[in-house]
């Protein structure tokens, strides 16, 4: 089993979105996921609570109960498990750092998110873990050409040294009408958000798959969206 934590200090940024939709993306391609929602405004767990038909499962803890959450999901042998962090709470926040794999940082393309960012950069680079950085909210390119906000956030992580995600996750509607049903984008006709959302997915299992490589428990090469072997 792998832990991911999902991780934005400053409010707002979407960290939920990032964290459901990587649930729902590793359910929909066979894993037996398990999110733990250590959020006090409990928003994963509303989302997927939402959902009509079967879908990744999720718990509520505190911070400092997520080690024995990973332990349940063990014995439950369970694919993947993914933290929904809270913001602001840097305690909590390192407490799901501490037991996860592989943390996806996510950032909007503003001044005021890129400054927030610097403190969660500071904690997974104290901790050793590998990471990525989300950039989320972004608006949609017009004409192949970015926003010039979103090329000034793109230079200021390069100066940050931050590693960034490849798939920039945009500004579109259908994602937050999708999860008010418990849904995917991959699972609504809006096929620009069901790429991207597959494209991130595809990311961020490789780069575990990467950082798990010299274990001996590392992933198999299979089917396009397995994660860890037990």
């Amino acid at each position: 089993m792998k832990t991911l934590a999902v991780i934005a200090l400053k409010g707002g940024s979407g960290k939920t979105t990032v964290a459901t939709h990587l649930a729902l993306g590793a359910h929909l391609r066979g894993l037996d996921t398990l999110l733990v929602d250590i959020d006090p405004q409990l928003s994963a767990r509303d989302i997927l609570g939402a959902r009509e038909v079967p879908g990744p499962a999720c718990v509520t803890c505190s911070g400092r109960n997520v080690l024995a959450a990973q332990f349940g999901a063990l014995s439950q042998r369970k694919d993947l498990l993914i933290v929904d962090t809270p913001a602001g709470a840097v305690e909590e926040v390192g407490e799901a750092i501490v037991v996860a794999d592989f943390a996806v940082l996510v950032v909007r393309p503003t001044l005021i998110d890129l400054s927030g960012l610097a403190r969660s950069l500071t904690i997974v680079r104290k901790l050793g873990k590998a990471y990525t950085v989300v950039l989320n909210q972004a608006p949609v390119p017009r004409e192949n050409i970015e926003a010039p906000l979103v090329k000034r956030a793109l230079k200021g992580l390069d100066y940050m040294q931050a590693p960034v995600a490849p798939v920039i996750v945009r500004s579109r509607s259908i994602y937050q009408t999708a999860l008010e049903r418990g849904r995917s984008a991959e699972e609504m006709p809006d096929r620009a958000a069901a790429r991207e959302i597959a494209a991130l997915w595809d990311f961020i299992n490789a780069e575990v798959r990467r950082s798990a490589a010299p274990a001996v428990d590392a992933v198999a090469p299979a089917a396009s969206a397995s994660l860890p072997s037990r």
